[in-house]
Parts: C-alpha cells; sequence; structure tokens
C-alpha cells in the first residue's frame, strides 16, 4: 500500500529531499520507512485535498515545511505514552508525530466528519497501529484513560484551551499550545496552572516566529 501511494506521487523524491535536509537540520533521525511514511501522508493529503478542503497549502515542497517539519519540531516535548492532539483537523500536528513515534498512543481529536474520514484512511492505509481517530467535540470527549499529554496547535488561546480540555488531562500531565508570536494577552491562564516554559522553535526554512507553550497544573 505505502510503495503504490508513493509511486503515484509524481513529487515524491523532491519531498523527500526537502523532508531529509530538514530533519538533519532539526536534528531528528528518522527511519526510511517513516521518511516513505511521511511523503505518502503528503501524497494522500495532497489527494483528498482535492475533493475537501484539508489545507490551502497547495505546494507540496511548502507542504513539507509547513505540515511536516512544523508538526515534528515539537517531537523532544512530548510527554508520556498518551498523547491527544486536539482540533487535529487533517491529522496535523499528530500523524507526521505518531510516524516518528511509534511506540506512543496517539488520540485526533476533531468535530469535522470529513477530516476525520481522511484521517482515518492516512491511519489504515499508512497501518499506524497505535493512533486512534476521535469524531467529537472536545468538552464532550470522555475517555476511559486520561492523557500525558494534550497538544494544541492553532486551536484556541491556552485559557479557553484547557478550559475544554482539562478534563482529559493527568494530575502530572502537559499541555503543550503550539504557537506563532508570543503576544501577552493570549498567556492567561486559569489560577491553578501555570506556565511551564516557553520554547522558540526552529523550523529549517520558516521565517515566521514559532513558539511551544508547555502548560501544567500549578503546585501552588
Amino acid at each position: 500500500m505505502l510503495q503504490n501511494i508513493l509511486n503515484a506521487f509524481d513529487q515524491a523524491k523532491a519531498c523527500e529531499a526537502r523532508l531529509k535536509e530538514g530533519l538533519s537540520a532539526l536534528p531528528i533521525k528518522a527511519t526510511p520507512w517513516q521518511i516513505e511514511a511521511l511523503i505518502a501522508y503528503i501524497a494522500l493529503l495532497i489527494k483528498w485535498n482535492q475533493k475537501i478542503n484539508l489545507t490551502s497549502v497547495r505546494s507540496p515542497l511548502e507542504m513539507v515545511r509547513r505540515h511536516l517539519l512544523d508538526s515534528v519540531v515539537v517531537l523532544p516535548y512530548l510527554r508520556g505514552e498518551r498523547i491527544l492532539d486536539v482540533g487535529s483537523g487533517a491529522g496535523i500536528p499528530g500523524i507526521p508525530l505518531a510516524i516518528l513515534q511509534e511506540q506512543k498512543a496517539f488520540y485526533l481529536l476533531d468535530s469535522n466528519q470529513k477530516k476525520q474520514v481522511f484521517v482515518s484512511q492516512v491511519v489504515k492505509s499508512l497501518s499506524l497501529k497505535r493512533v486512534v481517530c476521535v469524531h467529537s467535540l472536545v468538552q464532550t470527549y470522555q475517555p476511559e484513560q486520561k492523557f500525558s499529554t494534550i497538544l494544541t496547535r492553532a486551536f484556541a488561546k491556552p485559557l479557553q484551551m484547557i478550559e475544554l480540555t482539562q478534563h482529559l488531562l493527568e494530575d502530572k500531565g502537559v499541555f503543550l499550545a503550539m504557537m506563532g508570536k508570543i503576544e501577552e494577552e493570549k498567556l492567561l491562564l486559569p489560577s491553578d496552572y501555570e506556565i511551564e516554559q516557553i520554547i522558540p522553535l526552529c523550523v529549517p526554512g520558516e521565517t515566521a516566529q514559532r513558539h511551544l507553550t508547555v502548560i501544567k497544573k500549578s503546585n501552588r
């Protein structure tokens, strides 16, 4: 299945070269299968994007930077074994991270049914055994077990994000909020939470600011 997807993607080689260059710069190690799976994900994204609106990015090489490298740059900061990607949309950043962290369980939550159909097809096509697609509103989602990391990318400001998802976080878990430029008004939090760290992110080829805000329950 994976090779069939790659054979039908005429820009696979160019995207692979761009991806390998970016991963080397981060630096993040990837196996040949992981490289192929990441490129196959881009190929599926391009194919399905012709039918439903998954992303405004049209260039495959741009997708490598904005959807793959911009996702996996947070890889070193994931904690624990159960990761929830809230507002995952077309599987970003959850799918790229799951490909590179096969030992962790990733739950990709979104309320958009069409996008969840796409993500489910990606999971099946790439044989991602530890990825679960969740079609639900986040505030009504009630899993049997909570999560060690809750990850968001352009989902909501931290205050709203915590209010909507705090019932899903383990006591010692963390929120990872992927953000652009840091503005003070965007960093307001509930009184029982605190910012552990704000990490500047360097995405290869990206000139815009990127930050990762790590938030945890306060010890006060």
